[in-house]
């Protein structure tokens, strides 16, 4: 008997999703020079569109339990969601005919970048947003400290 564990509603449209964007990217002799894949949701009505570079939509789906969500931190709670489907697919997202490093970012319904979800390179590293958490503010307190030399 197989201990496969189910997946939720969400984990299941999520793959799909990602799927649908690997498959529109198939591992081929001329390599697609993509930079980013963009993922705008709009919670409202559940959506999640996917777009290339020129803004070209690549694919969609409806997440059934982001319906109607209002919450505030909407962005800030799905997020880690998304980068776990991306992590569990690594091996088809490393195998995509697209030309690395590209990442996959998260938008809001107007389009404005939310978080930079998952780098697929040759290491394929996941980023994480903690990580980034206060490097502006360390990078300007190290160079505020060197022009003072």
């Amino acid at each position: 008997m197989s201990s496969t564990p189910l997946l939720t509603p969400t984990q299941t449209a999520l793959r799909r999703l990602i799927g649908k964007i690997i498959d529109k990217y198939p591992r081929q002799e001329d390599i697609l020079p993509v930079t980013d894949i963009y993922l705008r949701l709009k919670p409202e009505g559940g959506e999640v569109l996917v777009y290339d570079d020129d803004d070209n939509e690549v694919t969609r789906c409806v997440v059934e339990e982001w319906i109607g969500d209002t919450r505030e931190d909407f962005y800030d709670a799905v997020s880690p969601l998304i980068q776990s489907e991306l992590a569990a697919m690594q091996a088809q997202i490393s195998q995509m005919g697209v030309l690395k490093p590209f990442s996959f970012v998260m938008q809001d319904e107007e389009g404005e970048t939310v978080a930079d979800l998952y780098l697929v390179d040759s290491d394929r590293i996941v980023l994480d947003n903690e990580l980034m958490k206060g490097l502006d503010a360390d990078l300007d307190a190290f160079w505020k400290q060197l022009a003072e030399r």
